[in-house]
């Protein structure tokens, strides 16, 4: 029995809606292009919106790095509520009539900023024992959580008033915002949840470049329409330099040999392409100006990458 759908390449970056979990926009996309292969690059709770970068066919081999880059993100924190989500999804378990000034936020602010510690929330896909965490939170069982060290390379106040606050904050894999927001709460006194989450920027990929869920579903347009508001299977490596071989070296480069051309660029990773202009993969530049195969395309993808970390 064949693959269902096509051998489709490409990278769409889009803007996921509130209420629409990360799995369920990258299955709908899937099927609105009619592709074999998929998958996302870090997860947003339904409950956020914003850039969720997903991967097609080939483009998936290279999806991967980006579980590991940082990400950007504008919340709103509603004061004077804790809940045991961290969000607005959750049960209100602790409240307070305190409101924080304007002048407390900003100078607790530094204290978030930089290296900290977070003790990952119980409704997050953090696995013990094989099982899931938010599984056991939702059976009201609580274990113990060790902290984690993350980094907040910036944390801006935006908007301010007596009941919420917005703030810009670029962060490093792993870090939870719902917790951020939980932590500055608890340190102003007066309890802090999530009332929304956009993210804004997954590594060098910015939201105003994505796309809308409600242009990809439009039910006017058909399969090649949506597939053309696709970016190449190489947009993922747009950051690395590149290189051109001629039909003897493609060859030899798709049966995975090495090749000798004395490439200056000692120690970086290139996106190679073939005599035909077409994307072979990633190769590594030797102190001898080797080329050696990284990460080929001709090799099996890899479907539905998640990560366990992210918002």
């Amino acid at each position: 029995m064949g693959k269902k759908g096509d051998a489709v390449d490409g990278v769409l970056l889009l803007d996921k809606p509130e209420g629409m979990s990360s799995n369920w926009a990258l299955q709908l996309s899937r099927r609105l292009i009619n592709a074999q292969k998929a998958g996302h690059t870090g997860t947003l709770d339904p409950f956020a919106t914003g850039l969720l970068p997903l991967a097609f066919g080939n483009a998936t081999k290279y999806s991967a790095d980006l579980l590991h880059a940082d990400k950007r993100y504008e919340a709103v924190l509603r004061f004077g509520a804790r809940t045991d989500t961290m969000d607005k999804t959750g049960e209100v378990t602790e409240t307070s009539d305190m409101r924080p000034t304007r002048q407390a936020l900003e100078a607790l602010l530094p204290e978030f900023t930089g290296q900290i510690e977070q003790v990952p929330p119980m409704y997050s896909a953090i696995k013990r024992d094989g099982k899931n965490l938010y599984d056991l939170a939702r059976r009201g069982i609580e274990v113990e959580r060790h902290p984690r060290k993350v980094h907040v390379h910036h944390l801006e106040l935006m908007e301010f008033d007596s009941e919420t606050a917005k703030i810009d904050v670029r962060v490093s894999k792993g870090t939870y915002i719902r917790v951020l927001a939980d932590d500055i709460g608890r340190k102003l006194g007066c309890f802090a949840h999530l009332e929304s989450l956009r993210r804004t920027e997954v590594g060098d990929l910015k939201i105003a470049d994505a796309i809308p869920f409600a242009v990809i579903d439009d039910k006017e347009k058909t399969v090649q329409e949506r597939r053309a508001l696709l970016k190449g299977a190489d947009f993922l490596l747009q950051t690395l330099g590149s290189v051109r071989l001629d039909a003897v070296q493609t060859e030899r480069l798709r049966n995975g040999q090495r090749l000798p051309l004395k490439d200056t660029r000692h120690g970086e990773l290139l996106r190679a392409y073939g005599s035909s202009g077409e994307l072979l993969g990633t190769v590594k530049v030797d102190a001898r100006g080797t080329l050696h195969p990284h990460r080929l395309i001709r090799f099996v993808v890899t479907e539905n990458l998640e990560t366990n970390g992210d918002e």
